[in-house]
């Protein structure tokens, strides 16, 4: 997903779910973004971190306080379970993705370039292309198209292409004509 989807990712815009095709436990996701609603599937090992964010109590602003509360610990009073509506990532993301990479040297690639959030969706879409997955299924799921993956995302893995997938023929056809073993037709 783009950075600015995951901006208004809400927790009731995901859902966890038994892939049909995998029997895997994932995560089927609503997008609202660039290009209107969509949908995309996480990979099976985004179901635990998202399990962990969904149960993880939040601190209460100002304006979530209900004045009627009854009388409660400061502690539960100041903390909740985030709600349906609620932002599945409050916090400005970019910060805390910068200073993860600041604080592990990875701020920049090897060739010199910053890494952005944007860097995650380059390398998952990389990664799915690598490892085989159709780059048709890849596009639907990522909300791009063919061409942009081609242009952006697949130029520089252009050396793992399949030869074999790429050459594929078809079986010849066996003559079917009626010619006998010498090589002329029969007579009729």
């Amino acid at each position: 997903m783009r950075p600015d989807e995951a901006n208004t990712l809400e927790f009731r815009d995901v859902e966890i779910v038994e892939d049909e095709g995998t029997g895997e436990t994932i995560l089927l996701i609503s997008v609202r973004g660039k290009r209107g609603v969509g949908y995309c599937k996480s990979m099976a090992n985004a179901v635990r971190p998202f399990e962990r964010l969904r149960n993880r109590p939040r601190p209460v602003s100002d304006a979530q306080t209900d004045d009627d509360d009854t009388e409660t610990g400061s502690e539960e009073r100041g903390w909740r379970k985030p709600g349906p509506t609620d932002l599945v990532f409050p916090a400005n993301h970019k910060k805390q993705f910068n200073a993860i990479l600041e604080e592990n040297d990875l701020k920049f690639d090897r060739e010199g370039s910053r890494r952005t959030a944007y860097s995650l969706r380059h390398t998952y879409i990389c990664f799915r292309l690598l490892e085989g997955a159709d780059i048709y299924q890849i596009a639907k799921n990522c909300r791009t198209s063919v061409e942009m993956i081609e242009k952006y995302y697949a130029s520089h893995i252009a050396t793992t292409l399949d030869a074999s997938a790429i050459n594929v023929r078809r079986p010849k056809r066996k003559n079917q004509s009626k010619e006998d073993d010498s090589g002329k037709r029969p007579e009729a």
